[in-house]
């Protein structure tokens, strides 16, 4: 009886072994109530449990197993997701290690259909992706909130009650129960969420009938830094194939198997080794890191919010991996609920600032949803229709460039726009280019008065006013009076000028379509909430009033 599968097996306990473990945090140093408990150590939960830290909102992370997240996981991190981290103080050491691209070529069997560019738009702080396993966007999260760390490893909630004063739980750790009360809850614990399950709670939408094959390999391979996407793979039985690069000489491959296998003999070793060595031909070894099996689903909550209980990544919605969009997605909901959840601890919001948490992110996971079930149907058609739109659009794609926008192999993530939002004040005055009201800031190359050399750099997590200052403009100075105290002034200037962020190419005007003048109201998380061609204080005031609430 052969032996692969036991050596496969080995391997991926080489690799559970290999990831950082911590020990079971003691009860004893347990606080009994706390403001914000998150349960959930993955990407989305250490991300909002910093940046509520930044903003001196007391938390803790319950997290039920001991240590980082085992395989590869999440790999692909867009440019907003590492614009975000950049403002947690993680983007860096995410850059440096990751692997960099901007290019996707998309195959039709062995012949290349044609290459797209992610970031159109140049002179941005960061490009479009990098990849980079999860488990390293996890380890300098951590890292940083080393200090006085919120976490608590191997504490599972096992029962919680939602009362007028909050949330009681009732946590398990291997050294006994304890109690623990918050005022507000965010269970970020995934897929499987046992907040989820606790309150009764279920997903809605559809799950799809194939099978997909993961298996991350380290190999020394002469391949590009590019996401490679093949259609009628020729090395997978006619089926879809992804291939991609990562740090440490991991490579991801995807195979499509198709909905009737046999899944234990899928995931044996010398099924699995035959379509890793008929995609890479015979020439090149390969290591085993981490193999899976997996079905996917589009669906999500009905609601994000419940009374005090808030769901945020793959606990609140779930999308298919084709487009990168579960994790950066989940970093987007944690962006968008800390600075408001932080708003209403201290007292500056109500509590129906939370809502628009609910209306937007609920908003975003059903753009994500339709992006990705239209690519996972033009991926796996299942009607005769499907199929002949897939294959007239496919034949087509090769020579003519229209047909190319009709490909989908998995529209990637992209930030979502919020122009509809209840927080958002829509333009009294016309304005040019595709920026509008409700979209993220777009970053561009400035000189700042510290130094920044980033516009982004300087919105941080507070609502700024990004004003233009030039001929005929009123002064900075009496603007800033005439704000509210809360309000940062970010004065731009084209000429160097004191106090004033210089925009050194011209960039950040034609990408605002800045006339002087101009001022732009910027949210926490670095969305447009208003825009006015004049400084306009009244207008200013009731733009901010709308945005908290």
């Amino acid at each position: 009886m052969s032996d692969a599968p036991q050596r496969l097996d080995m391997a991926m306990r080489r690799a559970q072994q290999a990831r950082r473990q911590f020990a079971v945090t003691p009860i004893d140093a347990a606080e009994a109530h706390v403001p914000v408990v998150i349960v959930g150590a993955g990407p989305v939960g250490l991300a909002l449990a910093t940046d509520l830290r930044a903003q001196g909102v007391r938390c803790v992370v319950l997290e039920k197993h001991d240590g980082l997240s085992q395989g590869s996981r999440a790999i692909c991190w867009a440019k907003r997701t590492l614009e975000i981290c950049d403002r947690l103080g993680v983007a860096q050491p995410m850059v440096e290690k990751g692997i960099t691209w901007n290019t996707g070529r998309v195959l039709l069997g062995e012949n290349p259909l044609y290459s797209f560019d992610l970031l159109p738009v140049r002179a941005q702080k960061f490009p479009a992706f990098i990849n980079l396993q999860q488990y390293y966007t996890e380890e300098y999260l951590i890292d940083a909130l080393a200090q006085d760390s919120p976490l608590r490893w191997q504490h599972r909630v096992d029962a919680l009650s939602v009362q007028h004063d909050g949330v009681h739980l009732t946590v398990n750790t291997p050294g006994g129960n304890y109690r623990l009360h918050c005022d507000w809850l965010v269970a970020a614990d995934g897929s499987r969420s046992t907040v989820r399950q606790a309150m009764g709670l279920n997903f809605e939408g559809r799950s799809f009938e194939d099978n997909f094959l993961i298996a991350d390999v380290r190999m020394k391979a002469p391949f590009p830094a590019e996401r490679r996407f093949w259609f009628k793979a020729p090395f997978n039985e006619g089926r879809t194939a992804l291939m991609h690069q990562q740090p440490d000489d991991v490579w991801r491959l995807d195979f499509q198997l198709g909905w009737d296998i046999d899944r234990e003999a899928a995931i044996r070793e010398e099924n699995v080794t035959r379509r890793i060595r008929a995609m890479l031909g015979p020439d090149i070894d390969f290591e085993y890191e981490w193999v899976s099996l997996y079905t996917f689903q589009c669906r999500r909550m009905a609601r994000f919010v419940h009374d005090r209980v808030i769901f945020a990544g793959d606990a609140a919605h779930l999308v298919s991996p084709f487009g990168a969009r579960g994790a950066n997605g989940g970093i987007q909901d944690a962006d968008n609920l800390g600075w408001k959840l932080a708003r209403v601890l201290r007292g500056l919001a109500s509590s129906a600032l939370l809502e628009s948490y609910n209306d937007e992110r609920t908003h975003a996971a059903d753009e994500n949803i339709l992006n990705s079930t239209r690519a996972t149907e033009f991926m796996t058609p299942k009607t005769p229709v499907e199929r002949a739109f897939g294959e007239a659009v496919l034949d087509l794609a090769a020579s003519q460039p229209f047909a190319r926008a009709f490909v989908n192999s998995g529209r990637l993530s992209v930030p979502c726009r919020q122009r509809r939002s209840a927080l958002t004040t829509p333009d009294s005055a016309p304005f040019a280019g595709a920026l509008a009201p409700g979209d993220v800031c777009l970053d561009a190359p400035v000189l700042g008065p510290r130094g920044e050399r980033w516009l982004l750099e300087q919105l941080g997590g507070q609502f700024a006013a990004l004003y233009f200052v030039g001929d005929g403009a009123p002064d900075p100075v009496a603007v800033q009076a005439s704000l509210p105290a809360e309000l940062a002034l970010l004065p731009v200037s084209h000429a160097p000028q004191a106090a004033c962020t210089q925009d050194v190419e011209g960039l950040l005007t034609e990408r605002y379509d800045a006339a002087p003048g101009s001022l732009y109201l910027v949210r926490p998380d670095q969305h447009l909430a208003g825009r006015w061609r004049a400084p306009d204080a009244a207008a200013l005031r009731a733009a901010l009033a709308r945005a908290t609430p």
